[in-house]
Protein backbone atom coordinates (compact mmCIF):
# COMPACT_ATOMS: atom_id res chain seq x y z
CA UNK A 1 0.00 0.00 0.00
CA UNK A 2 1.41 2.94 -0.92
CA UNK A 3 -1.01 5.16 1.57
CA UNK A 4 -2.98 4.57 4.44
CA UNK A 5 -5.76 5.92 2.42
CA UNK A 6 -5.77 2.59 0.43
CA UNK A 7 -6.80 0.26 3.21
CA UNK A 8 -10.04 -1.42 3.52
CA UNK A 9 -11.11 -2.49 6.90
CA UNK A 10 -14.23 -4.34 8.79
CA UNK A 11 -16.08 -2.27 11.49
CA UNK A 12 -17.18 -3.54 14.57
CA UNK A 13 -20.51 -4.29 13.04
CA UNK A 14 -19.12 -6.00 10.20
CA UNK A 15 -19.39 -3.20 7.69
CA UNK A 16 -16.39 -2.42 5.55
CA UNK A 17 -14.59 0.35 5.65
CA UNK A 18 -12.52 2.45 3.48
CA UNK A 19 -9.69 4.74 5.19
CA UNK A 20 -10.11 6.94 1.90
CA UNK A 21 -13.42 8.03 3.84
CA UNK A 22 -11.24 9.74 6.29
CA UNK A 23 -8.82 11.65 3.90
CA UNK A 24 -8.57 15.32 5.19
CA UNK A 25 -8.87 13.97 8.70
CA UNK A 26 -6.08 13.66 11.34
CA UNK A 27 -6.47 9.89 12.56
CA UNK A 28 -5.31 8.93 16.20
CA UNK A 29 -5.53 4.82 15.74
CA UNK A 30 -5.13 2.78 18.74
CA UNK A 31 -5.35 -1.08 19.66
CA UNK A 32 -7.39 -1.31 22.39
CA UNK A 33 -8.38 -3.85 24.94
CA UNK A 34 -11.36 -4.01 27.43
CA UNK A 35 -9.29 -5.91 30.35
CA UNK A 36 -5.92 -3.93 30.51
CA UNK A 37 -4.44 -1.54 32.95
CA UNK A 38 -4.94 0.97 30.41
CA UNK A 39 -8.25 0.60 29.75
CA UNK A 40 -9.12 3.35 31.85
CA UNK A 41 -7.42 5.71 28.22
CA UNK A 42 -11.01 4.93 26.99
CA UNK A 43 -11.80 7.59 28.88
CA UNK A 44 -9.14 9.94 27.66
CA UNK A 45 -9.60 8.50 24.24
CA UNK A 46 -13.47 9.96 23.87
CA UNK A 47 -12.62 13.21 25.43
CA UNK A 48 -9.80 13.93 22.84
CA UNK A 49 -12.15 12.82 20.30
CA UNK A 50 -14.90 15.38 21.68
CA UNK A 51 -12.57 18.09 21.83
CA UNK A 52 -11.20 17.99 18.85
CA UNK A 53 -13.68 16.39 16.38
CA UNK A 54 -14.77 19.42 15.25
CA UNK A 55 -11.18 20.57 14.18
CA UNK A 56 -11.11 16.99 12.53
CA UNK A 57 -9.92 14.43 14.43
CA UNK A 58 -10.75 10.99 14.66
CA UNK A 59 -10.40 8.33 16.96
CA UNK A 60 -10.20 4.62 15.38
CA UNK A 61 -10.24 2.01 17.93
CA UNK A 62 -8.60 -1.58 16.84
CA UNK A 63 -9.22 -4.19 19.59
CA UNK A 64 -6.41 -6.76 19.94
CA UNK A 65 -6.14 -9.76 21.97
CA UNK A 66 -2.80 -10.15 21.55
CA UNK A 67 -1.22 -8.87 24.82
CA UNK A 68 -2.28 -11.41 27.88
CA UNK A 69 -5.86 -12.27 26.36
CA UNK A 70 -6.78 -9.32 27.64
CA UNK A 71 -9.59 -8.26 24.54
CA UNK A 72 -11.19 -12.41 24.74
CA UNK A 73 -14.60 -11.04 23.77
CA UNK A 74 -16.42 -10.93 20.32
CA UNK A 75 -16.99 -8.36 18.67
CA UNK A 76 -20.73 -6.97 19.64
CA UNK A 77 -18.91 -8.22 23.63
CA UNK A 78 -16.62 -5.65 22.70
CA UNK A 79 -18.85 -2.95 22.08
CA UNK A 80 -21.34 -3.55 24.47
CA UNK A 81 -18.45 -2.57 27.03
CA UNK A 82 -17.33 0.36 25.37
CA UNK A 83 -20.43 1.97 25.29
CA UNK A 84 -21.78 0.75 28.96
CA UNK A 85 -18.22 1.97 30.73
CA UNK A 86 -16.99 4.50 28.62
CA UNK A 87 -19.78 5.97 25.90
CA UNK A 88 -17.53 5.30 22.89
CA UNK A 89 -18.82 6.97 20.26
CA UNK A 90 -15.75 7.15 17.85
CA UNK A 91 -15.52 4.23 15.81
CA UNK A 92 -14.19 1.04 16.72
CA UNK A 93 -13.53 -1.99 14.04
CA UNK A 94 -13.75 -5.88 14.25
CA UNK A 95 -10.73 -7.88 16.50
CA UNK A 96 -7.64 -7.77 14.36
CA UNK A 97 -3.97 -8.71 15.38
CA UNK A 98 -0.99 -6.12 15.11
CA UNK A 99 1.98 -8.39 15.37
CA UNK A 100 3.36 -11.56 13.86
CA UNK A 101 2.70 -12.88 10.28
CA UNK A 102 -1.61 -12.55 10.71
CA UNK A 103 -0.83 -8.85 11.67
CA UNK A 104 -3.24 -6.77 9.72
CA UNK A 105 -2.02 -5.30 6.89
CA UNK A 106 -3.02 -1.37 8.44
CA UNK A 107 -0.80 -2.38 11.43
CA UNK A 108 2.03 -3.51 9.04
CA UNK A 109 1.96 -0.25 7.38
CA UNK A 110 1.58 1.75 10.66
CA UNK A 111 4.77 0.47 12.07
CA UNK A 112 6.69 1.01 8.82
CA UNK A 113 6.29 4.28 9.03
CA UNK A 114 6.70 4.99 12.66
CA UNK A 115 8.61 2.80 14.57
CA UNK A 116 8.89 2.18 18.43
CA UNK A 117 11.77 2.43 21.11
CA UNK A 118 14.94 1.61 19.37
CA UNK A 119 13.82 1.11 15.71
CA UNK A 120 11.21 -1.54 16.96
CA UNK A 121 8.43 -2.52 14.56
CA UNK A 122 6.84 -4.46 17.39
CA UNK A 123 3.99 -3.15 19.38
CA UNK A 124 4.56 -3.76 23.05
CA UNK A 125 1.27 -3.46 24.23
CA UNK A 126 -2.15 -2.33 24.00
CA UNK A 127 -3.17 1.25 23.43
CA UNK A 128 -0.11 1.88 21.22
CA UNK A 129 -1.43 4.97 19.43
CA UNK A 130 -0.42 6.06 15.79
CA UNK A 131 -1.20 9.95 14.78
CA UNK A 132 -2.11 10.34 11.00
CA UNK A 133 -2.13 13.86 9.78
CA UNK A 134 -4.42 14.60 7.24
CA UNK A 135 -2.81 14.32 4.47
CA UNK A 136 -2.24 10.32 5.33
CA UNK A 137 1.41 10.81 6.62
CA UNK A 138 1.77 9.05 9.93
CA UNK A 139 3.45 11.28 12.43
CA UNK A 140 4.11 10.10 15.17
CA UNK A 141 3.75 6.81 17.56
CA UNK A 142 2.72 6.82 21.32
CA UNK A 143 4.19 4.40 23.59
CA UNK A 144 0.52 2.50 25.68
CA UNK A 145 1.88 4.78 28.93
CA UNK A 146 1.22 8.46 26.57
CA UNK A 147 -2.06 9.64 28.16
CA UNK A 148 -4.73 10.89 25.67
CA UNK A 149 -4.14 13.63 27.94
CA UNK A 150 -0.39 14.19 26.39
CA UNK A 151 -1.83 13.58 23.16
CA UNK A 152 -4.03 16.25 23.20
CA UNK A 153 -0.99 19.19 23.85
CA UNK A 154 0.43 17.23 20.64
CA UNK A 155 -3.10 17.89 18.54
CA UNK A 156 -3.64 21.92 20.26
CA UNK A 157 -0.37 22.50 18.01
CA UNK A 158 -1.23 20.20 14.73
CA UNK A 159 -4.84 21.05 14.24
Amino acid sequence: MASIHDFKLTTIDGKTQSMSDYRGKTLLIVNVASKCGFTPQYAGLEKLYNDYRERGLVVLGFPCDQFGHQEPGDEAEIKSFCALNYDVSFPLFAKIEVNGDTAHPLYRFLKSQARGVLGSEAIKWNFTKFLVDADGTVLRRYAPTDTPERIGKDLAKLI
